[in-house]
């Protein structure tokens, strides 16, 4: 079987840390099961440029889990702010928010399987799985699965 390559959205660097966070173990799992080698990880500009918002020396230790788990980094490019818009035109995420459409976008254009993230204001939401993927389809683009790192972990 073909590894399952997957977004790592800002919110999984700050809950593997925050050991009082409901997902923090699963979290923690789904990096252990990237060293392990059963999934592609990528991350983007986006969520670096998040993390070294943090205060030290949390963002610090954030941005050593790329390097140390082996992340990809994608660059933010121009194709992925032209499919956030059309998040934002569709009313899926509010302009406020354009960073979540970022992430999504910049998973998307890259052909990505899955987004893992704990954002549930406007990531982790069953309006936008549904939208994202009807824009993302009508744009030509492949659906992409929007998940929490709960529902992908290995439960053994």
């Amino acid at each position: 079987m073909k590894k399952q390559k997957i977004y790592m959205e800002t919110t999984l660097f700050n809950y593997y840390f925050d050991k009082d966070r409901d997902a923090h173990a699963d979290t923690v799992k789904l990096f252990k099961e990237i060293a392990a080698g059963k999934y592609e990880a990528f991350t983007s500009d986006a969520v670096t440029d998040e993390l070294v918002k943090a205060p030290d020396p949390k963002n610090t230790l954030m941005l050593a889990l790329i390097d140390e788990y082996k992340i990809t980094l994608l660059s933010v490019n121009d194709e992925a702010k032209k499919l956030a818009d059309a998040y934002i035109a569709a009313k899926i995420i509010p302009q406020k928010y354009r960073t979540d459409g970022i992430h999504i976008a910049v998973a998307t254009v890259h052909a990505l399987n899955f987004i893992v993230s704990m954002n549930f204001h406007h990531i982790v939401r069953v309006k936008t799985r549904l939208m994202t993927n009807t824009v993302n389809m009508s744009n030509g683009y492949h659906s992409i699965e929007i998940v929490p790192p709960m529902e992908i972990v290995n439960k053994k």
